[in-house]
């Protein structure tokens, strides 16, 4: 069997209550009252672009589309900044996911960092045509922080399908 070379090992399948659980508490941490700071991570968008790559069939436009409309309510922005930027990173992260998984994690952070730069500035161009301000240059630190912390989220975020690396009589699989 051919594998990838940044996967040693076979995965479980995704439980979807797994799935549904951690975009649900990647939602409920970007409504944390935190304060506007510019280079905050959006978690929420790290989370879509993740399961994006990793199980495109599940998750795609139409439900980061739903969660960025979300986001818009609950940050009483623009309605369809989030939805539309959301979107437009499920598009991408599932046009690069078949090339991005065959990368090791930190090659992977590299390449999604341009989408997550893509993401900033175009929630910064929809809030500048909308009549905002420019929130400073600390906003150029979010996608970096963002790609930074891509490695963690694919270890925590795969941690359950991880199988057993020697099966024993105590675990079948």
């Amino acid at each position: 069997m051919i594998m990838r070379p940044g996967q040693q090992q076979l995965l479980l399948p995704l439980n979807p209550v797994f799935l549904w659980g951690s975009l649900l508490v990647a939602f409920l941490i970007n409504m944390l009252p935190l304060g506007r700071l510019p280079w905050r991570p959006d978690l929420l968008a790290l989370v879509i672009v993740f399961w994006s790559v990793h199980q495109p069939a599940r998750i795609g436009v139409g439900t980061a589309f739903v969660f960025g409309l979300l986001m818009d309510v609950q940050q009483s922005a623009m309605l369809g900044q989030h939805a539309l930027v959301y979107s437009a990173l499920a598009f991408l992260a599932i046009m690069m996911h078949r090339r991005l998984l065959w990368y090791p994690l930190f090659s992977q952070s590299l390449q999604v960092l341009p989408l997550f730069a893509l993401a900033h500035v175009l929630a910064l161009g929809v809030r500048m045509i909308g009549g905002g301000i420019f929130p400073g240059w600390g906003v150029l630190l979010a996608p970096i922080i963002e790609a930074a912390l891509w490695p963690v989220a694919s270890m925590l975020l795969l941690a359950p399908q991880r199988r057993a690396p020697e099966p024993d009589a105590n675990r079948p699989l």
